[in-house]
């Protein structure tokens, strides 16, 4: 899950991971689980970020489609841009990765909030006066005093839009066996062969085979009762067209 805000509403682009300690074998005939007490190699996963993710933006450069602006305009040039690589690629990168202590629901719980969430939310919005917006925000190293920014309007407004994602770009993604296809049964299969049960549907929902129970007849008027009758598609409106509407 694509995660690119912080409390100050600045880039500050991250990814959250839910992994399992283990996965499906080739043929889908058995579990294979992780060693105990043993996950990922950190220190090896962080290096290979590092490389996959400056080899990707090294071809995106080189196709043309980076795009640099504001005070990172200098980076357009080819030998800027090879520096700029060369010195992060001696940076070690941060992998964090620990057990769910406290459980998966704990864990699920946690990135819940923020899987259809936008920047801020308002709440945290205190004043909108003159101009400027008054916010509340607090900062990673001491998240126990909240504090107040105020920033113009024009301010605010671009750290809002730093994390609209552009169309088509989706901020969850699922892979291996719970990719969007063949989910359900692939998840089965795990279940099966780690001898778990298949969990209960949430109280209160009805099964997804099942359509949901309803006494409305679809073809009576909510408001008066009386029956609807199909008038027949409605004509599609001209195209808009700039010149006319200034005429």
């Amino acid at each position: 899950m694509l995660h690119t805000w912080g409390q100050n509403l600045l880039h500050h682009p991250h990814i959250h991971c839910l992994v399992p300690g283990g996965g499906l074998s080739p043929d889908r005939t058995r579990w294979i689980a992780c060693r105990p007490r043993f996950f990922l190699p950190v220190p090896v996963l962080s290096r290979l970020f590092r490389r996959l993710l400056l080899d990707a933006l090294q071809a995106a450069f080189d196709a043309g489609t980076l795009r640099f602006f504001g005070t990172l305009a200098v980076l357009a040039d080819p030998a800027r841009f090879r520096r700029c690589l060369a010195a992060t690629r001696r940076h070690e990168w941060v992998i964090y990765a620990k057990p769910p202590f406290a459980g998966s629901e704990q864990v699920l719980a946690y990135l819940a909030r923020y899987t259809h969430r936008v920047a801020i939310a308002n709440s945290r919005l205190l004043n909108i006066e003159h101009g400027r917006v008054s916010l509340r925000w607090r900062a990673y190293r001491d998240p126990a005093r909240p504090k107040v920014m105020t920033l113009t309007a024009a301010e605010f407004i671009r750290r809002f839009l730093l994390h609209t994602l552009p169309g088509g770009f989706h901020r969850i993604r699922h892979y291996g066996f719970c990719a969007n296809r063949q989910r359900a049964t692939k998840l089965a299969l795990c279940r099966r062969l780690l001898a778990q049960p298949t969990p209960p549907e949430p109280a209160g929902e009805q099964p997804r085979t099942t359509a949901p129970a309803t006494t409305q007849a679809f073809d009576l008027c909510p408001a008066c009762g009386g029956r609807m009758l199909p008038a027949g598609p409605f004509p599609r409106p001209p195209p808009f067209s700039l010149m006319a509407h200034q005429a």
